[in-house]
């Protein structure tokens, strides 16, 4: 028996703060959009603990639960949840048409791309136990509970000095760990490089990389393998912070939509994308300042231009939402 398929005039693909923000919007404006929420609900956030430069949130708010209250907010206004992942999509063809890995199919009018990007990890043992748990990849978002604390910084690259530098403003000391050694060129530019070597509070660890991560609440123990002696060492830090890339997540529809050099969806009228009717927010498309207040802004943005897309279609005038 076929898959009955289902039929929305909104359909947003990824539920962080692009994408719940686009659907409180779109839901708002009577359009009952369907969210397909992916892999991971509620992006990133899900692991961060305390946020605290959220606008309207002065003593600060837990990662999971921001996120729970704005999938709450937009299915009390008529959004449909889909907790599933969406692995195929052809946007070459109208509608729209999307099917997930539990083999769910869906027709839209309008699509709204908000899947945000991974941070790369290290993938060690531990890591995944202590994420926000003394374990980051964001220093904007948790640099502040360290403050007059040690912390390491993972990476070699610019995202990674500008987050060494970031986190000398509450750290006592910062320690750059660098898999290269002392005389091999990093991939960070000169100008950055420059920076975090003038700044008194950042140390330097060449020749080692992280093999093991320890603890149980939180994290107590680095283990150090050092790479051009193979000896294994701890490091007592109280906090990792991991700066080796983001990963934008458009595999399953990059041959649509025009995506730059490291995959980031391309939009030269945001958040239009090269296709009418196809729209993006958030991470997935903004590689630079990767927040939360900026998913959600442009979430909206999203959101407003796709209901004046398809009132377009029909031949009426927008109205404010």
């Amino acid at each position: 028996m076929e898959n009955k398929t289902t039929k929305t005039k909104v359909l947003i693909i990824g539920s962080g703060p692009a994408g719940m923000t686009a659907a409180l919007y779109s839901a708002r404006a009577d359009l009952a959009p369907v969210v397909i929420a992916g892999a991971e609900p509620g992006g990133q956030l899900m692991w961060t603990t305390s946020v605290d430069n959220y606008p309207g949130f002065p003593d600060g708010i837990q990662g999971p639960k921001l996120m729970q209250d704005m999938i709450k907010q937009a299915e009390k206004y008529g959004t449909k949840m889909v907790y599933d992942e969406a692995v195929t999509v052809n946007l070459a063809q109208r509608p729209f048409q999307i099917t997930t890995k539990n083999g769910e199919s869906f027709s839209a009018e309008s699509v709204i791309l908000a899947t945000g990007a991974s941070a790369r990890w290290l993938e060690v043992p531990g890591e995944e136990k202590l994420k926000g748990k003394g374990v980051h990849s964001c220093a904007t978002c948790d640099g502040f509970f360290y403050k007059d604390k040690t912390v390491a910084v993972v990476g070699a690259g610019d995202s990674a000095m500008e987050e060494a530098n970031f986190l000398t403003k509450f750290a006592t000391k910062v320690i750059m760990l660098i898999r290269k050694g002392e005389d091999e060129p990093l991939r960070a530019s000169e100008i950055m490089l420059k920076r975090a070597r003038a700044n008194q509070k950042i140390e330097w660890m060449y020749n080692v990389e992280i093999t093991e991560l320890e603890g149980e609440e939180k994290l107590q123990n680095v283990k150090l393998k050092n790479n051009a002696t193979n000896t294994v060492s701890d490091l007592k830090v109280d906090g990792v912070f991991v700066a080796i890339g983001h990963d934008p997540n458009t595999k399953f529809f990059q041959d649509f939509v025009t995506v730059d050099e490291k995959g980031y969806v391309e939009a030269k009228r945001p958040p239009q994308t090269n296709i009418e009717g196809v729209f993006v927010a958030g991470d997935v498309n903004d590689w630079k300042y990767r927040q939360a207040v900026t998913a959600a802004g442009a979430g909206c943005k999203a959101a407003m231009e796709a209901r004046w897309y398809l009132t377009e279609k029909e031949d009426t005038q927008p109205t404010d939402i």
